[in-house]
């Protein structure tokens, strides 16, 4: 019975740590293959990381128009990631090629108060 109520404990413990965990920020993938982003246009919320990949065999980079974020270059097999914070429109090219284009669209958290960012 002792063994019984403790693995009813433990079980509610772990519902309830489950009910109150943040959900983690989702993780976006862009390819760069073909001298082409794919997605050429992604939304996500912010916060969240878009992750770039070269998949290419050309080096390439990936940078904002605005300047909110600049990769370097990126060799063959190569990643990098940036993560978004603020709500717009970044739009991004690679500079090595510049008709190498995409968007991200940054859309404001669910529920997030105005002024968190």
């Amino acid at each position: 019975m002792k063994e019984l109520m403790l693995s009813v404990a433990a079980a509610v413990s772990l519902v309830s740590v489950a009910a109150v965990s943040p959900a983690m920020p989702a993780a976006h993938t862009v390819q760069i293959k073909g001298f082409a982003f794919a997605p050429k246009s992604l939304t996500i919320n912010a916060g969240e990381t878009v992750k770039f990949v070269n998949d290419d065999s050309e080096a390439h980079t990936v940078v904002a128009d605005k300047g909110a974020f600049s990769s370097g270059g990126l060799d063959t097999n190569d990643s990098w990631s940036v993560r978004l914070q603020k709500p717009g429109t970044y739009t991004y090219f690679c500079s090595l090629h510049p008709y190498m284009k995409g968007t991200i669209v940054v859309q404001a958290m669910h529920g997030a108060m105005r002024g968190d960012n």
